[in-house]
């Protein structure tokens, strides 16, 4: 196998940041990856929760496209996009 590779299972522990404004958006687990049909990432879905138990309300949720993820290292996911071009959506 080549050593481009790398297991959802491996990265869903790598942590999201962005190196536009330094913000970190927890780790890939505790967010959401879009795959289109042809099994494309197209969109990253970032938790906006405050807090891990959202048990009354609705979360709120950041779309990136996955043209901003920048670079995936060894343990993290570099995105360069900035607030307000960023879609905020609730679920």
């Amino acid at each position: 196998m080549s050593d481009n590779f790398k297991y959802y299972s491996e990265m869903e522990r790598y942590e999201i940041i962005n190196i536009n404004d330094g913000e970190k958006y927890n780790y890939l687990s505790n967010n959401d990856i879009v795959v289109d049909e042809n099994g494309y990432l197209k969109i990253l879905i970032l938790n906006q929760a405050k807090n891990k138990f959202t048990l009354w309300g609705s979360n709120d949720f950041i779309e990136i496209p996955w043209e901003f993820v920048k670079k995936i290292g060894t343990r993290t996911i570099i995105i360069d996009f900035e607030e307000q071009n960023m879609k905020r959506s609730k679920f």
